[in-house]
């Protein structure tokens, strides 16, 4: 049976994962057994960032309604049930970009949710 030699498939492994790890500092960009753990982490850490952005930014618009509301007199809580209960079809996103750039439109649906006094 014939010797079967593994230079060039090494050299094209080893150069596909230094080419995947140009931006990594240091030696992490240069030597191959570092570079392939240091990739092995950043896959790691990308995939689970991807889900941890979508949590973040829920947070964040959270917080921008809240901050909204709360200056048109009513609580994060009471307008999203009030916003619920009146049928209102305006996801988190939505209310969060018109507390930001749109706050006339956001004081009008404020006004329509809002309790009455008594």
């Amino acid at each position: 049976m014939a010797r079967v030699k593994t230079s060039v498939t090494t050299r094209k492994r080893h150069k596909a994962v230094l080419s995947a790890v140009k931006g990594h500092r240091g030696s992490r960009n240069r030597r191959y057994r570092l570079a392939r753990e240091s990739l092995t982490h950043a896959l790691a850490y990308s995939t689970a960032h991807r889900r941890l952005k979508k949590r973040q930014n829920r947070s964040l618009q959270i917080t921008r309604i809240n901050a909204a509301s709360r200056i048109n007199g009513i609580s994060y809580s009471q307008l999203m049930y009030g916003i619920k209960s009146n049928g209102i079809n305006l996801d988190r996103k939505s209310l969060s970009d018109l507390a930001i750039y749109e706050p006339e439109v956001f004081s009008e649906i404020v006004s329509k949710v809002k309790p009455v006094q008594k």
